[in-house]
């Protein structure tokens, strides 16, 4: 026989004797108690009472909610009644009043007859016990203390082996079936219970006055019981219901958070989760049937037009599931419904928000998010191709024909794009006559050239449109990237630019007038290569602007600016530099080398000039991390005790600071690293950086001071050096470009300032050769060398 009949066959038979164990008891026990009405009818009633109310009170003996066996207690009631029923009533009266119990609470007979039973097969084994314990020699209370705790361990058992013979699903996360924290507990509570209510059952009750009968007594001790039962179901209650609210909020929550149209997390997975947290379950499911007997379900559209019922199921003896329970799964599925009916909405409005309506393909903002993603996932060994291309004449096959004509040529130039191209390419229409490829997974020019020309000889192919017959001419420009792009917008721009090539050779009717496809001399691979050479050969300059004290009119600090000229690309801005250090994987590498060069000249410079004694320094707020660039800006900040290293962290990086980068930076801070917020006052500048960024300097942008005339300014400024001076941070502005601008600054209190008014960036020799014949002075004479002398804002660019 398989061990699915065994099961089966063990649970008919442990049923039947259960029932049969109903069946002879409490009709027994009714019998006992009508043959004395004077002496037991009253005790029985409250002893049904208190054994219905203990077997609500149920306790969990493992910590994993409706997953681990639970165990009720009507064994409280026999040491009561023993004094006034015999063992046979005590048995009768326990089941009756377990009976009523569930009945009231489950409305299912069979689990109540089994229950019941069950109890009553405990009662049978506690009689036993206490029999033989008294033969053996042992006084009453501790034969009823071993009594009590021989029925929990047989009723747990029992329920052990009912469990593992139905097999019912239950994860448990790892945890036993049994806490033994919880057991340990459960029986030195039971044994000490039943001890007072057997020691009160004989002496009376710790109550005042005398002359009590042992019926009196007996109901007595019982509504002592009573009372435990009580205060465990409020308890439970109060807890259930603290779950059950947790639960909706964060099962809402959760739910709200699928209605991206974005959002890839099953509905199905995390409603389930949602009320397995809110209502305790053993098991819960989304499927196409309702619930079975014993369990709750609720219908749920998960699908359109396919109705699903949301079933949650517990254990036959682990507590029947409530109204309120079916009231949270119908909340949990109607909010389901609402965020897969948001989701849906959501998604068809940004289809149609992304599509264009005539061709159905993507448009221009889909094609950038698409070029953007594309570009920044790509690994370095997989080159792209940006295809821009313009039908020709245009204008007058809308004049010639009309702009339906027109639609249609257009309509049927998308589709074949579409078919010319691979599935992961991406074809968008991105103008009224202008359409754009992305080309991807590609590994030479040569292979991109010969997709553009397959893709311009499907499109080039006459057409009917009504009567007429019209042949398309393309102009295609190609742009080539074998490497991720720092600005991938430069690659569109050189797309375009070629594509315009095209057009231009033919309106000149040049001997290139019959091409169709112009190939962009795109740089990316020699740039990258570029900046990846010289960061690794250490080649890139550093330029140093003063930092200046309104007070003594002296240069205190200087900040270090990264520069670096290509003999062949020419200047290239900060930025890009940056972004792309970041892109090759070397920016980290790339601050180390401008912090070394920075804290070396400013100690060759604090040889000349003593009053130089701090060099700041450009991070973002994630490189101060220890495994990053922590420990080294330690290491160099000791090597140099005389200079204060200044790390300038740019906004946008320190505004949402991680609870390990606070830290780090309070870290740094104590060890004698000054740390300043870097261009505060720009559009990214909150009130919330002030009190959240720990910092020593604030450096004011110059947008905050392009126009002092304007009272707003004046008081801000004087509003953040007085919170400055109050926070116990220094506050630098920056942007100053002339005499009367520094004066300004220094009536409304500002003490430090830096701009082109005290010097535009300049390199190591040049700032030495500028000490050397001025020393600290913060403004250079007019008759400066033109090397030296400040010079007008307008005629040089602003540095980075």
């Amino acid at each position: 026989m398989s061990r699915i009949g065994v099961s089966g066959v063990l649970q008919r038979v442990s049923f039947g004797v259960f029932t049969a164990v109903v069946l002879v008891f409490v009709p027994g026990a009714v019998a006992i108690v009508l043959l004395h009405p004077g002496t037991g009818v009253a005790a029985a009633l409250f002893g049904v009472l208190c054994a219905a109310a203990l077997e609500i009170a149920w306790i969990r003996v493992g910590s994993v909610p409706h997953r681990t066996p639970a165990i009720s207690l009507p064994v409280l009631v026999v040491p009561a009644l023993a004094p006034v029923l015999p063992g046979q009533a005590i048995i009768g009266v326990v089941m009756f009043g377990i009976i009523v119990a569930l009945l009231v609470e489950s409305r299912r007979v069979s689990v109540s007859v089994y229950s019941a039973g069950l109890a009553g097969v405990g009662c049978m084994v506690y009689f036993l016990i206490a029999w033989l314990v008294g033969l053996a020699g042992l006084a009453e209370l501790p034969a009823v203390a071993a009594a009590s705790v021989g029925y929990v361990l047989f009723v747990l058992t029992l329920e052990v082996v009912r469990m593992h013979l139905i097999n019912a699903p239950a994860d448990r996360g790892g945890r036993p079936l049994f806490s033994p924290v919880r057991l340990s507990a459960l029986l030195i509570g039971v044994a000490v219970l039943t001890v007072f209510s057997a020691y009160w059952a004989q002496i009376g009750l710790p109550t005042p006055g005398t002359g009590r009968t042992a019926i009196q007594t007996a109901i007595g001790t019982l509504m002592g019981s009573f009372t435990v039962a009580l205060i465990i179901i409020v308890v439970r209650s109060i807890r259930d219901m603290r779950r059950r609210l947790i639960g909706l909020v964060a099962g809402s929550s959760i739910l709200s958070a699928t209605r991206n149209a974005d959002s890839d997390i099953c509905i199905s997975a995390v409603l389930c989760e949602a009320a397995a947290s809110a209502v305790g379950v053993q098991s819960i499911t989304v499927q196409t049937g309702p619930a079975e007997a014993g369990a709750i379900g609720v219908p749920v559209m998960l699908e359109p037009g396919e109705l699903r019922f949301l079933v949650a199921r517990r254990d036959a003896m682990d507590g029947a599931f409530s109204g309120v329970d079916r009231r949270a799964l119908q909340a949990l599925a109607a909010t389901a419904e609402l965020a897969l009916q948001v989701r849906q909405n959501m998604a068809g409005l940004t289809m149609r928000a992304n599509t264009d309506p005539l061709t159905g393909l993507p448009n221009y903002g889909a094609f950038q998010e698409a070029l953007d993603t594309i570009n920044s996932n790509r690994i370095n060994a997989e080159a792209i191709a940006v295809l821009f291309m313009d039908l020709d004449g245009f204008k007058r096959l809308n004049d010639t024909y009309g702009h339906q004509a027109g639609d249609e040529v257009l309509r049927v130039l998308g589709q074949r794009l579409r078919q010319s191209v691979r599935p992961h390419d991406v074809v968008a229409r991105v103008g009224g006559d202008e359409f754009v490829i992305v080309l991807t997974c590609l590994s030479t020019l040569a292979e991109a050239h010969a997709i553009a020309e397959t893709v311009l000889a499907a499109s080039v192919a006459p057409l009917a449109v009504g009567a007429d017959i019209i042949t398309p001419s393309l102009s295609i420009g190609l742009a080539f990237s074998l490497l991720v792009e720092t600005d991938v917008a430069s690659l569109v721009h050189d797309a375009d630019h070629s594509m315009l090539k095209v057009k231009k050779s033919r309106r000149r009717g040049g001997r290139d007038g019959d091409v169709s496809i112009n190939v962009s001399g795109h740089r990316s691979s020699q740039f990258n290569d570029t900046i990846a050479l010289a960061i690794d050969e250490d080649e890139l300059q550093l330029a140093y602007q003063p930092i200046v004290s309104l007070v003594t009119g002296r240069i205190w600090a200087f900040e270090a600016l990264l520069r670096y000229v290509d003999p062949e690309l020419g200047a290239i801005s900060p930025p890009s530099l940056v972004e792309k250090a970041k892109n090759l994987g070397r920016f980290d590498k790339l601050t180390r080398q401008i912090a070394e060069k920075a804290m070396n000249a400013a100690a060759k410079f604090r040889l000349i000039e003593p009053e130089i004694v701090c060099m700041t320094i450009n991070v973002e707020a994630g490189q101060l991390a220890p495994e990053r660039l922590g420990r080294f800006v330690e290491d160099l900040n000791n090597r140099y005790p005389e200079i204060s290293l200044c790390l300038e962290l740019n906004e946008r990086s320190a505004v949402r600071l991680s609870v390990q980068i606070r830290e780090q930076v309070n870290r740094l801070r104590s060890g004698g690293i000054l740390v300043a917020l870097d261009d505060y006052g720009s559009e990214d500048s909150s009130v919330d950086s002030l009190v959240r960024v720990p910092m020593d300097i604030l450096k004011i942008d110059r947008s905050l001071v392009d126009d002092l005339d304007d009272i707003r300014q004046r008081e801000v400024l004087t509003a953040l050096q007085s919170f400055g001076d109050t926070l116990e941070y220094s506050m630098i502005v920056e942007g100053v470009e002339n005499e009367d601008m520094a004066r300004r600054l220094a009536q409304l209190g500002i003490r430090s300032a830096q701009g082109f008014h005290f010097g535009v960036p300049k390199g190591f020799t040049e700032t030495v050769d500028r000490l050397d014949e001025f020393g600290a002075k913060a403004v250079l004479p007019a008759s400066a060398s033109p090397a030296l002398a400040p010079i007008t804002p307008h005629a040089t660019a602003t540095p980075s």
